[in-house]
């Protein structure tokens, strides 16, 4: 029997991956290419010529490692091409799929002013745009920042003939020649209806904008097309290759933690993080949600997100223990949970949830004489765990699971805090740097279970004892913001 395999990618804002997965979920090939971003004062771009020069590069070296690796390899194993990508992007083609200028990312929000007239324009306003949309009409969205680049570049503007939504659907286009968005990436356009899933033709002639642009919608699950001659002399891929429409990388990361219902949480600890759930509504009432379209599973995706998490774990190892992740793990050891009493609130860079407060920064309280560093650092991690378990509160289904990734998972003492914390197993997945590659690859098997077989997790249980320390703790922590945000409002009116 012929042994088929899935080549799958993420184009991030970083780096380029790719993956080449067997059915079994095992990864024959794999590899990278670093990316640059272009910054220029607040704006945030880059060149999508270079995410296709990565492609290739990527492309090529996995096939080179497959007829290694795989004894008989051939290209026409691969049964279809996936990716995931960054969204709420402007990549603005002309009609030979070519780019017209550089993209503008998801972190440029320089279309402000935009935002605000499209509110004045959208009959109902902003908030009538979150009900249909489901996420907050800003300067950060696609399409307020077409509305820029047809105000501040209009040669540029006129030579457009399509716009991408994601990273990953450039790609696609340049393989296939079609342009194809899929519904949880373009969810973050500002121009769907997130609850019927097609573009809101009210709200592209309301910001003054050709609906046409805009791509072909898709689950991401939906084989949109094939690798063309030229796409497969310049990337090793077969012609006739299936290529399909793919997700963004927040719905990757939901899809591959195993989120698909009501009460799966899953939270992401990176240098910030997020929780991830799925429900039957977009969620408006959250400070600073996101609600995507999931597509490959009933519902909607809602991410809040935390702007402190590893950003605290490595402020306080380099302040505290030399810059020495081990050493720093140490120390949290050296000290018992609750800190001796100390709190810290961690919010180094202001906030976005549980609270939304751009200007608030972080403390400590508790301390005395014999306050250690090891009751510092430990406070400091317990202080975002505490965080989280706010943000969890205001969520509306209780958890029946919780799953944890990023960085913050390898803290293992950090993972044992968290579970007490919340009161609540948390499973640690081991391999998580693959997760999203073999989610990604179950969707071209239609395999539903493939990620769960291959899962290397570990679970860690919450202490009962601990827990009722932490509930007190955790009492006294809800009182801190209140009482530092009116010391700073005070300082405030001093200046």
């Amino acid at each position: 029997m012929v042994r088929e395999y899935a080549a799958t990618f993420d184009a991030g804002t970083t780096a380029l991956k790719g993956a080449l997965v067997a059915v079994d979920g095992g990864i024959v090939a794999s590899a990278s290419e670093n990316l640059t971003l272009i910054i220029d004062g607040d704006h945030r771009e880059q060149d999508p010529d270079q995410w296709w020069h990565a492609f290739r590069i990527v492309s090529q070296s996995m096939l080179r490692q497959a007829h290694v690796n795989e004894p008989g390899f051939a290209e026409t194993q691969i049964i279809g091409i996936i990716m995931s990508g960054q969204m709420q992007d402007v990549i603005a083609l002309d009609e030979s799929l070519h780019p017209v200028r550089n993209a503008i990312l998801y972190s440029d929000g320089r279309a402000g002013s935009q935002a605000d007239s499209l509110a004045e324009a959208y009959d109902g306003g902003a908030a009538r745009f979150l009900d249909r949309v489901g996420n907050r009409l800003e300067g950060c969205l696609p399409l307020p920042k077409l509305m820029w680049l047809k105000d501040h570049e209009p040669e540029s503007f006129a030579r457009i003939r399509h716009v991408l939504i994601s990273s990953k659907d450039y790609l696609t286009a340049r393989l296939t020649g079609v342009c194809v968005g899929d519904v949880a990436a373009c969810s973050t356009a500002g121009a769907m209806d997130i609850h019927t899933g097609q573009w809101s033709a009210e709200l592209v002639v309301a910001a003054g904008i050709d609906g046409a642009l805009l791509p072909e919608l898709h689950k991401p699950q939906h084989r949109i097309g094939t690798v063309t001659e030229e796409a497969s002399r310049l990337t090793g891929f077969s012609a006739g290759t299936s290529v399909y429409a793919g997700i963004g990388d927040a719905g990757a990361t939901t899809y591959a933690s195993g989120v698909s219902r009501p009460g799966q949480y899953n939270i992401n600890i990176g240098t910030s993080g997020w929780i991830a759930t799925v429900s039957p509504e977009p969620f408006t009432d959250k400070p600073g949600a996101a609600n995507l379209a999931f597509g490959v599973a009933p519902g909607y995706v809602n991410a809040v997100p935390f702007l402190n998490a590893g950003d605290v774990h490595k402020w306080v190892t380099n302040t505290l223990s030399d810059a020495d992740y081990g050493k720093a793990h140490e120390l949290v050891g050296e000290s018992v949970p609750g800190a001796h009493g100390v709190l810290c609130l961690p919010y180094l860079v202001g906030e976005r949830f549980p609270v939304m407060n751009p200007d608030i920064r972080g403390a400590y309280t508790g301390i005395t004489p014999d306050t250690t560093r090891a009751d510092l650092v430990r406070a400091a991690l317990e202080g975002v765990a505490f965080s989280i378990r706010q943000g969890m509160e205001s969520f509306d289904a209780e958890p029946s699971e919780i799953s944890l990734i990023g960085g913050g998972a390898r803290e293992t003492a950090w993972c044992q805090v968290l579970a007490d914390v919340l009161g609540h197993p948390v499973t640690v997945f081991a391999n998580a740097d693959v997760l999203p590659a073999v989610a990604l690859a179950s969707l071209v098997f239609d395999d539903s279970e493939l990620v769960r077989s291959i899962g290397e997790r570990t679970m860690y249980r919450p202490d009962q004892d601990t827990m009722g320390a932490y509930d007190a703790a955790y009492a006294r922590f809800l009182r801190l913001y209140p009482a530092l945000r009116s010391l700073h409002q005070e300082q405030e009116g001093d200046a």
